[in-house]
């Protein structure tokens, strides 16, 4: 028997078809309802980050009713034998938050270009962590191109503290995607954010690497001040599987605006006369770090 009292909450775990749904009230187990599962799925019915209404159980768990439409999701095709399956890392995020060390490893910009696109064509803020200032003397000329296109970049370091207050009020009350290199200080940075709070993070993210037959657990980490932040690894491997080289351009913000002034509507800004986007690197405008990225996306290169 169950008791009609309906609830509306945040998906916050996720591990082989149970859901722990934060309602404001407490956690609850959930699964789904049946017909919710009816017809064959083209992707993740229920998601981490998915707001939910749940149904009450008598014993204490909960039966998901109905997932709100996302606003927005970070999507990985998963190939199955029956079709392309899309398995959303998270739905519904903030922001994303990219992590990359100023020195040790040294900042692989290539890798942070192509999860920037990915964010762009997802409408998701995007926010910089260079991590690591204390080994470099040099931290805002290696990321300062990001800040002059409209990129906030916040400068940290766990040994001499810089940026910690700012990297914690910018995770305040949002869901945030947690994404970078291995070997960066996410987890050391995320200690500093709330004691245990790295580790906790890392045992998730670890799991979730060790290989294909490893069940998955995917969740998110409430914040002592309000919001939550999601590791999600697998970025490197994300796909712009539904992407034309094409419309590469609209998500460069560096470039989109100079597109309109090509001479060519359907310009490759490779060779073409009248291409505003090259005039622009031959000034300097456009970085060229920056232009050799797109040329790779385009040509669907890493």
């Amino acid at each position: 028997m169950t008791s009609e009292i309906y609830k509306r909450g945040l998906i916050i775990k996720a591990q082989s078809g149970f859901f722990t749904v934060e309602t404001g009230e407490g956690l609850v187990i959930c699964r789904l309802r049946g017909k919710l599962k009816q017809g064959r799925a083209i992707g993740d019915i229920a998601a981490l980050g998915d707001y939910v209404q749940i149904e009450l159980l008598a014993d204490g768990s909960g039966a998901i009713e109905t997932v709100e439409e996302r606003k927005q999701a970070i999507v990985r095709l998963d190939p199955r034998p029956q079709g392309i399956y899309q398995q959303v890392l998270l739905a519904n995020a903030d922001q994303a938050v990219f992590v990359f060390a100023c020195a040790n490893p040294n900042p692989k910009f290539r890798m942070l270009d192509r999860f920037l696109v990915i964010t762009e064509k997802q409408k998701i803020p995007a926010v910089i962590i260079a991590n690591k200032t204390d080994l470099v003397d040099n931290a805002k000329e290696l990321f300062r191109v990001y800040e002059s296109i409209g990129y906030r970049v916040i400068y940290t370091s766990t040994k001499t503290r810089t940026g910690l207050d700012e990297l914690k009020a910018q995770l305040q009350n949002k869901i945030s995607a947690l994404a970078g290199p291995s070997g960066v200080g996410k987890s050391s940075l995320l200690n500093e954010v709330q004691a245990g709070l790295g580790l906790a993070v890392n045992e998730i993210s670890s799991a979730m690497n060790k290989g294909r037959h490893t069940t998955v657990t995917r969740q998110m980490f409430a914040l002592d001040g309000g919001g939550y932040v999601a590791d999600t690894p697998g970025w490197k491997s994300l796909a712009l599987w539904d992407t034309e080289a094409e419309e590469i351009d609209a998500y460069f913000p560096d470039l989109r605006d100079l597109v309109p002034q090509c001479q060519f509507s359907d310009c490759s800004h490779k060779h073409e006369p009248g291409c505003a986007v090259l005039a622009a690197l031959k000034t300097g405008t456009i970085h060229p770090e920056r232009y050799d990225s797109y040329l790779r996306l385009r040509a669907g290169q890493e």
